[in-house]
């Protein structure tokens, strides 16, 4: 039971991109971005926008806290994140609950990470996978969507054309909604975007397994405009991850400033993964024996879930 509250905390804190632990004030909104769209866009005006994000290859923050929404009792997390498209990533932090105690989670081309202390020795324990064979499993796996989910939640999102299968089209809210498919090893998997309408930017994503269940969403919000790149960020994103084995997570990170194509540490070794812990655990197998209840239906969002497609708006 301790091995896995350690990797349901760790695997939120993998996907929410980074995180800080002490408590801070809510975020004061920032400026709106410039009008990008005076109506509703075609598909490829509409991706030429949100591919804007295409220019930022870097993010570095030490400024951050994630709350685990799931977890009440774990305290805000702090952390310093570094990342660099399409797969490298690092995150560092230290829980206060146990003195001493630290987390290193990470991913680089070939695989992803998380090492943590456990047992009364706190000697280490390193949980991997490789990119390739995740990906083969992901319907039975704890995480079920791709670490590349890491970029896109935090605004980086990039849109091909060719994989939209309807939009854009207008909400009842004002936003703009697009969906797109696919393809993974075991199936063919649905992406929904609703989009801020005027600038062009993401405010929710969901994801959606090839039996039309809902296994991850995110929700951002307070973007900050970066006039250099014309495109703006969120410093506040909440997720939801629903794996078909495993207790559903949730949680909220709200970032206070990004370091943007630079990366604050200079470790040449920041995206190798450690060598150095005692045992060392796969997640392609471990993840195939977890006995653990399907997840219930999820109910945020308000297509209908039996059949995801059509959309839900009026064309413009």
């Amino acid at each position: 039971m301790r091995t896995w509250l350690w990797i349901g905390t760790l695997m939120i804190c993998f996907v929410s991109g980074g995180a800080t632990c002490a408590r801070r004030e809510a975020p004061m909104p920032y400026p709106p971005p410039p009008v990008a769209f005076n109506e509703t866009p075609s598909l490829d005006e509409l991706a030429a926008v949100m591919n804007r994000t295409g220019s930022i290859q870097q993010l570095s923050t030490n400024t951050a806290t994630v709350e685990v929404l799931t977890m009440p009792n774990i305290p805000k997390l702090s952390a310093t994140l570094s990342l660099q498209r399409e797969r490298r990533f690092r995150l560092r932090a230290s829980l206060p609950i146990v003195l001493g105690a630290g987390m290193d989670m990470g991913s680089n081309d070939e695989v992803f990470w998380f090492e943590v202390p456990e047992g009364v020795t706190m000697s280490k324990t390193l949980y991997y996978a490789e990119h390739a064979k995740y990906r083969q499993q992901l319907q039975r796996a704890v995480l079920p969507v791709d670490p590349t989910w890491v970029m896109d939640a935090l605004g980086l999102v990039q849109l091909d054309p060719a994989t939209v299968v309807n939009g854009p089209v207008k909400r009842d809210d004002g936003k703009l909604e697009i969906r797109s498919v696919i393809q993974m090893p075991d199936g063919l998997y649905q992406r929904v975007y609703l989009i801020e309408p005027s600038a062009g930017y993401v405010t929710n994503q969901f994801m959606y397994s090839p039996d039309n269940h809902l296994i991850a969403q995110s929700t951002a919000t307070n973007h900050r405009y970066y006039a250099e790149h014309q495109c703006a960020l969120p410093h506040q994103v909440e997720l939801n991850l629903t794996p078909a084995m495993g207790q559903p997570l949730s949680m909220k990170i709200t970032i206070g400033s990004y370091t943007v194509n630079q990366l604050l540490s200079g470790d040449p070794q920041l995206f190798t993964m450690p060598q150095d812990a005692s045992q060392m655990v796969d997640l392609t197998t471990l993840s195939a024996t977890v006995a653990a209840a399907a997840a219930t239906t999820p109910t945020e969002y308000t297509a209908d879930l039996h059949m995801a497609m059509p959309l839900r708006g009026t064309m413009q």
